[in-house]
């Protein structure tokens, strides 16, 4: 009975985990599948013809894949520089300083996050419309920001609040002032967890389409919006390279993280 309980025990988990890996690598599989077919109709559970044509046709000089996703990397690196001008003093100040209501203006961060987004995207394009910044990449960065502002301040906030008082206070006693203090300790050691939050920043603003869709359209067109465009066109090809496209900067910052980042640094942001 003890070898039969053992077995099932066994079998069940190569089958939780098999069910797991189809769950995980299903999904990325179809996508590959799709760029690399021609032809695919009912009744052939595969691709009739397989090729390139696509992958061609995105890549090909005057294609919008490309400017698309130019555009989105342009919009990403603008929005982390908008979210880190804001979150490294905001997140100075909430995790150092005695701040009154500090749980409080900590929640309101969240804020974003506790309504239906395209109740609020709705109103934002109304509100840029009368202010011109629909349809600019300024009011999309804004959007992305404001957004992205939500993972920034809880990271840096944490990042600061990690580091050890000690160090700020033998430095002090060395006759540094606060602010040299600030650049040559607080900063330095905090960096691990900012750097974070800008690639978390930067993730969620390359990714992002309901605040594009109604505040940059049409004369902004970022590789989701592409994404969208070529699914509800019912060209699946195009829209899975777009799809593993899309993939490429996460999968890189998640190696840049496993490579520069480890685990002992990044577990000391939220100490």
């Amino acid at each position: 009975m003890t070898r039969l309980a053992s077995g099932l025990r066994a079998v069940v988990a190569a089958a939780l985990l098999a069910a797991f890996a189809f769950a995980l690598i299903g999904p990325l599989a179809n996508l590959a599948l799709w760029s690399v077919a021609e032809r695919w109709y009912t009744p052939y559970k595969l691709p009739v013809s397989y090729g390139l044509r696509y992958w061609a046709q995105v890549f090909r000089p005057t294609g919008d894949a490309m400017a698309s996703l130019g555009t989105s990397v342009w919009i990403a690196v603008l929005t982390v520089v908008v979210a880190l001008a804001l979150s490294i003093p905001a997140g100075y100040a909430l995790g150092r300083l005695r701040l009154p209501a500090r749980s409080v203006l900590m929640v309101l961060f969240l804020l974003p996050q506790a309504f239906p987004s395209v109740a609020i995207y709705i109103n934002v394009a109304r509100i840029f419309y009368d202010l011109g910044l629909n349809g600019t990449v300024l009011g999309v960065v804004l959007v992305h920001a404001a957004h992205g502002l939500v993972y920034s301040v809880w990271i840096t906030a944490a990042a600061f609040a990690a580091v050890d008082k000690e160090l700020e206070l033998a430095a002090r006693n060395l006759g540094a002032k606060p602010f040299h203090v600030f650049l040559t300790v607080t900063l330095p050691l905090a960096a691990p967890g900012i750097l974070a939050s800008g690639i978390f920043v930067f993730l969620e603003s390359l990714d992002e389409f309901t605040g594009t869709f109604f505040v940059g359209v049409p004369q902004v067109t970022t590789l989701p919006l592409l994404l969208y465009s070529a699914a509800m066109g019912g060209n699946y090809q195009i829209a899975s390279i777009t799809a593993l496209i899309l993939l490429v900067p996460s999968v890189l910052f998640m190696l840049f993280i496993e490579r520069f980042l480890r685990a002992d640094v990044l577990s000391r942001v939220g100490g």
